[in-house]
């Protein structure tokens, strides 16, 4: 995987009009693409082209792009192209992805040997641990499989094979009649190799290589994309043989390259088209992050925003309504589901028919039951689903909705048919995501109270920017979250409770992870070595100035073994107050990526951040978008770097409480301005140098080493297991 930022929207603009301008220019001709009848002379016939049954424009393109190329007898490429209908991870069930062709699991090591990186610490990392294939990049390989396969069973000896989004430079004919004359002329014995690259990325630091001619070299290791390749029918079977493919295609092929005779262009002459969204995901980005290779703040936005909204759901209890409503979060939408009435203010825009609603969704509402036909009059476009427990059951109910929304644009489901994409996307007109139907406990009607304000707190909060995001509501006067009746317990899949309060004396192995990691907005590495006993008891947490490769600076932090789903959190600790220095104490998780934050800045060590990240999804989910997140700051009254506080957050299924010295100072309900996050966190306490200057200053290196103490963490909390994160 190259690791490359993508362009921005004025450059993609850019990168679109030159596309279209090639369009003007004389069509190019390569004469290695030959007909099947010409028997004396070697070169290509068929043209693979992989492509989603949900991306026509994509094929289109393609097909012009190919019709820009002619062939030795003068007809365009577009004439010998053989559409390959590409394995599709939003389509097909996550069960049928799995197969004897591919092994989903790979390592960090893995990846290191395509593209190592000098400025790492490799050893200091656990480079065996394995990595999990995303469902895009297993459909990816079945697809290039898929190819390989076919080719085989034809009767050409040469194929090029090209994925729907790239497009061929001026050059492209020319460099492959000589390269291909000079691997003639080297290698007269037919095949003269088994895969030739003509698309490719070489990794950051140069791809290790022999020259053979001119326009040729022998890779050992190190190029990225499989975007466009030729294949000698030797090849492919070599391939096939070589299976099954462990870890996505472009970095398993590089593990495979003593094997095969390889060969590449001096240039890549195909190349990737940059006005395009990549629609896949790739399982070794936190694997790279964790040791600091990717280092870039950029925001990670979600970009499929619905377009068919109002939506409107009803069902009987115990019918599935909380995945429902989970699912068309995954799909974008902003949905309020499981309560037995709207906030006023909601319900008023909504029954009038106002645009400028919070939600966009809402499921199982148990007072939108008398206003069905309110709805269809407001609404004519909306769309409506019922969902009954099985199919035989009787509700009178469901048969009352059913009938009141005659005429209208309704999905009737039964509950065994909740538990995949293709109804629901087909209704909404939408993809399906990369992940599977989530399966949620049903959270039935929630009694909805007055949410508490801000202006109700001892200390209101100043909002800062938050991420755009549809699982963040945007700020009104009015609007306070939905408050709901207190639950504390959490789902009965996580019976056990953690009660412990820990000095910190010693470090307990058991219960504490040191970690030695970082992640992108770091600008230091996490040391053991910075974890250390302070004087007055409990750690020191320092920040140093030292050069470690892939960071200036080494950092400190601790984190629970234990995952954690609902509780409370305490710390006592004194923050440093050195500018663009950060000191945290947090839950946290990735995939989906949630996170509830006390922070204190260096250069405000008088104010207190905090946060909330919330992402959709089940476990392993890959929602992990947004970069600020949700971020208020509250005048604390003193100086947090002058003395010991203490610090502790109350997490529910309904709501989340800050307190400070045992006060309550922040609080915040459902959908304010998040969902509640809901699954397992671990919880963290550190000390590091921020990369954003906007967020916690300039760093004052001359400051350096400086530290933050922590003395005591107590935990009163609901545990699951760690594995399963």
């Amino acid at each position: 995987m190259n690791v490359s930022k993508p362009l921005g929207s004025a450059l993609r603009l850019l990168h679109a009009l030159f596309l279209q301008f090639r369009s003007r220019l004389p069509r190019q001709k390569c004469l290695k693409f030959i007909s099947s009848s010409d028997v004396p002379q070697s070169g290509i016939s068929p043209i693979f082209v992989i492509n989603l049954d949900r991306q026509p424009a994509r094929w289109t393109d393609m097909v012009r792009e190919l019709d820009r190329v002619l062939d030795s007898s003068g007809k365009p490429l577009s004439e010998r192209v053989v559409r390959y209908s590409a394995c599709d991870a939003q389509t097909c069930p996550p069960d049928s992805l799995d197969g004897a062709d591919v092994d989903p699991f790979y390592t960090l090591g893995d990846q290191l040997f395509v593209e190592p990186q000098p400025l790492a610490v490799p050893d200091a990392f656990d480079l065996e641990r394995p990595i999990r294939m995303t469902q895009a990049e297993i459909a990816v390989a079945r697809s290039h499989i898929g190819v390989w396969r076919a080719f085989v069973a034809s009767s050409e000896s040469y194929a090029l094979v090209l994925e729907d989004d790239v497009w061929f430079e001026r050059g492209f004919g020319r460099i492959l009649e000589q390269a291909w004359r000079e691997m003639e002329d080297a290698h007269p014995a037919v095949p003269i190799f088994d895969v030739l690259y003509v698309s490719y990325n070489e990794v950051r630091y140069g791809a290790p290589k022999e020259i053979l001619s001119k326009n040729v070299f022998r890779p050992e290791r190190g190029l990225w994309y499989l975007s466009g390749y030729v294949l000698s029918k030797r090849g492919a079977q070599a391939l096939l043989d070589l299976l099954p493919c462990r870890g996505p295609v472009d970095l398993w092929i590089n593990q495979k390259f003593h094997e095969l005779k390889v060969r590449a262009l001096r240039r890549s002459v195909i190349n990737q088209r940059r006005d395009l969204h990549s629609t896949n995901s790739y399982s070794i980005l936190p694997a790279l992050s964790g040791i600091g290779i990717l280092d870039s703040g950029d925001a990670a936005l979600f970009h499929r925003w619905p377009t068919h909204a109002p939506v409107f759901a009803f069902g009987v209890p115990g019918s599935g309504l909380s995945s429902l409503a989970m699912a068309l979060s995954m799909l974008g939408y902003r949905c309020c589901s499981d309560f037995d009435r709207l906030p006023e203010c909601e319900l008023e825009r909504l029954l009038a028919g106002r645009a400028d609603r919070v939600f966009d969704a809402y499921v199982n509402i148990d007072s939108l039951r008398p206003q069905i036909l309110r709805l269809i009059q407001h609404y004519p476009e909306a769309k409506y689903i019922v969902i009954d427990d099985i199919v035989t059951s009787a509700s009178r109910h469901n048969d009352a909705i059913l009938g009141a929304l005659e005429g209208a644009d309704v999905l009737h489901l039964h509950r065994e048919q909740t538990s995949s994409w293709r109804a629901l996307c087909q209704h909404l007109k939408l993809a399906p995501p990369d992940a599977p139907y989530p399966a949620v406990h049903d959270i039935g009607l929630r009694k909805h109270h007055p949410a508490q304000r801000d202006g109700e707190m001892a200390a209101p909060a100043k909002w800062l920017r938050h991420d755009p995001s549809p699982w963040i509501a945007k700020r009104r006067a009015n609007w306070a979250g939905i408050g709901a009746g207190v639950d504390e317990s959490p789902e009965s899949s996580v019976p056990l409770r953690m009660c412990f309060e820990d000095d910190l004396a010693q470090i307990d192995s058991a219960r504490w992870l040191q970690r030695n990691d970082t992640f992108p907005g770091n600008l230091g590495l996490f040391r053991h070595a910075n974890v250390t006993a302070s004087a007055s008891g409990g750690l020191s947490l320092s920040v140093i100035e030292e050069r470690l490769g892939v960071r200036n600076f080494s950092a400190a932090a601790i984190s629970s073994r234990a995952c954690f789903l609902f509780g409370r959190f305490e710390a006592i600790l004194q923050a440093t107050s050195v500018p663009g220095l950060v000191t945290g104490f947090f839950l946290h998780r990735d995939s989906p990526r949630q996170e509830i934050d006390v922070e204190i800045l260096g250069n405000q060590p008088d104010q207190l951040l905090v946060n909330v990240f919330y992402n959709p999804g089940g476990e392993r989910t890959k929602f992990d978008y947004g970069y600020r997140g949700t971020p208020a700051v509250i005048k604390l009254g003193f100086d947090a770097s002058r003395a010991l506080h203490r610090f502790a957050i109350e997490w529910t299924p309904n709501e989340i409480r800050w307190f400070v010295d045992q006060k309550l100072v922040h609080c915040r309900a459902t959908w304010n301005p998040t969902p509640i996050p809901h699954l397992p966190m671990t919880l963290h306490v550190n000390t590091w140098p921020a990369r954003s200057r906007e967020f916690a200053g300039r760093l004052a290196v001359r400051a350096l080493p400086a530290s933050s103490l922590l003395h005591r963490v107590a935990v009163d909390a609901y545990i699951a297991d760690a594995q399963s994160l």
